[in-house]
């Protein structure tokens, strides 16, 4: 009797301490309690003094920008692929203004040793894949790779924040500070590189059969993996025609796997959603993603 009873307390404490596997939809979302977190860390990953530095410098962000975040930190995800988890995520919850596609998705699995953003596409503009490549390369992966998860998420959120508070995106308090803005957005999508980038973003989400701009991101297969990289299978279809196409995109890992990450077929991720809300429960307003952002692994 004393060793059953032994055993099945054994098995009681492994159920407990077994790691969850989180999908998009069972991502507990902190915004939706409290409109001033944005820290999704279930698992306790990250302290609680990590989360609420976290915290204030996004809600900076929106309360300044309007760009509005979700940030999942787990182990373990199913689907394994990064990118496509977090850009299920974003879907799923609706991140951003509707119209505006504002919103930002950032994933840490420690179990996939990963760091994914996922932008809106109407954040492509101000945080192109380069800038959240470069952000997690610089002030991220030489934490994640040493397991400071806390050190690694705060300094990212600050390079996001100082990208963003000098980025065009600052609001403004009146209709000559939005004309200004418009006759730059102007600028930028007709006469600079950026505007090619637009583009090249827009023709890359063209269907080919039926020449709408309405391809979207269905699901991802791992084709092969070696220690020096990936290729993945990013399936996408035509809401307007129905056609399928294929893209196969190869994710490089450094040499030290520190970085390494995947530039997807639309404009850095593959391709919106949003919340809005004071104090009490945030909510979520349904914005899209683009696919814009960049995934490193350390």
């Amino acid at each position: 009797m004393k060793k059953t009873f032994v055993l099945l307390l054994f098995l009681w404490m492994t159920l407990l301490t077994q790691a969850v596997t989180y999908t998009p939809s069972t991502i507990p979302m902190v915004h939706l309690q409290d409109s001033t977190r944005y820290v999704c860390n279930p698992e306790g990953i990250l302290s609680q003094a990590a989360c609420d530095t976290i915290d204030a410098i996004f809600r900076t962000i929106e309360d300044s920008t309007g760009v509005q975040t979700v940030i999942a930190v787990v182990s373990d995800i199913d689907p394994q692929d990064c990118f496509e988890f977090a850009y299920n995520l974003f879907e799923t919850v609706g991140v951003g203004q509707e119209g505006k596609d504002n919103g930002l998705v950032i994933l840490l699995s420690t179990s996939e040793r990963c760091i994914q953003f996922v932008t809106g596409y109407g954040l492509e503009g101000v945080m192109p894949d380069a800038i959240c490549k470069r952000i997690q390369e610089k002030y991220m992966n030489s934490y994640f790779a040493k397991n400071k998860w806390d050190e690694g998420m705060v300094e990212g959120a600050r390079a996001v924040k100082n990208h963003l508070l000098k980025s065009d995106l600052q609001r403004e308090d009146n209709s000559e500070g939005e004309k200004d803005l418009g006759l730059l957005v102007f600028f930028l999508l007709f006469c600079t590189p950026l505007g090619l980038a637009f583009a090249a973003i827009r023709q890359r989400r063209k269907c080919p059969e039926c020449g709408k701009h309405k391809l979207k991101f269905v699901s991802s297969e791992v084709l092969y993996k070696t220690s020096k990289g990936q290729k993945t299978r990013y399936h996408f279809q035509c809401t307007n025609c129905g056609h399928d196409l294929y893209r196969d995109i190869y994710t490089s890992f450094s040499d030290s796997n520190s970085s390494g990450g995947v530039s997807g077929g639309f404009g850095g991720g593959i391709f919106g959603g949003g919340f809005s809300g004071g104090f009490g429960g945030g909510s979520f307003g349904g914005g899209h993603s683009g696919g814009g952002g960049a995934g490193s692994r350390f």
